[in-house]
């Protein structure tokens, strides 16, 4: 039996990077994948991946920092499939900016995604999964949610605060089985590194003791492992996945 057969799983952001390597992962171990971004060509060609698998799957344009959004998608999941047994917390961007050089538009950008939208979607879900007796709330952190980053004080700010909610939600939710955690990436082969000189790529990489980048399936497979019952006793957790760069 494959480890998350038939588990309802909210993937929000699952159209590129982490989140297509995670909606994928999640259909090859079996899971109902719902998909969620914010462009619906990029929905549509994710459902069809995950498909393509024999999974079962559907799709929703879905902005996080939209609550109503957020809450008519929750509604129509559980209207369809009954029950949503996992959230994974996926979504966000970057914009960044050194301290006297970031704009409020940039910080408030990042905070209301990388932050607000985690709040938006773990309350929307928490009520269905008290009602249905457990469920997994799954958070993406970041390495720089643990040892801060040059340039991205919004980002920093963001993703140490999921580490509080993480924190927070295992205590409150746990007594309802609800098991919350964070999966904390270092520096990931990504959209969002397109960008960035290779001679910046070259210097990431030998901070790793693994002297590589990581791949986007390889965080996809701790998601998997935590939306799993053989994390049944894993709650509150933040787990680096880095290749040893804090080492």
């Amino acid at each position: 039996m494959k480890r998350l057969e038939g588990k309802i799983s909210l993937i929000t952001g699952a159209a590129q990077g982490i989140g297509l390597a995670t909606a994928i992962k999640f259909a090859q171990e079996g899971a109902v994948v719902i998909v969620c971004d914010l462009k619906q060509v990029a929905v549509d060609e994710a459902v069809r991946q995950c498909e393509a698998l024999g999974a079962q799957a559907a799709g929703f344009v879905m902005d996080v920092t939209q609550r109503e959004m957020v809450d008519a998608v929750v509604a129509r999941v559980v209207a369809r499939f009954g029950r949503i047994d996992v959230l994974v917390n996926n979504a966000g961007i970057t914009q960044d900016a050194r301290l006297q050089k970031m704009t409020l538009e940039q910080f408030d950008r990042v905070i209301d995604v990388n932050l607000r939208g985690v709040f938006h979607c773990a309350q929307a879900v928490t009520e269905q999964m008290t009602a249905q007796g457990g469920g997994v709330i799954l958070n993406a952190s970041s390495v720089v949610g643990i040892y801060g980053n040059f340039g991205q004080t919004n980002y920093a700010a963001a993703k140490f605060g999921v580490i509080g909610f993480t924190k927070t939600w295992s205590r409150e939710l746990g007594p309802k089985g609800i098991r919350v955690n964070a999966v904390a990436p270092g520096f990931i082969v990504t959209p969002i590194l397109s960008t960035i000189p290779e001679k910046v790529i070259a210097e990431m990489e030998h901070r790793v003791p693994l002297r590589r980048l990581g791949q986007p399936e390889e965080i996809a497979n701790v998601y998997a492992f935590l939306a799993s019952d053989e994390a049944s006793y894993v709650n509150g957790a933040v787990i680096e996945v880095s290749g040893g760069m804090s080492v």
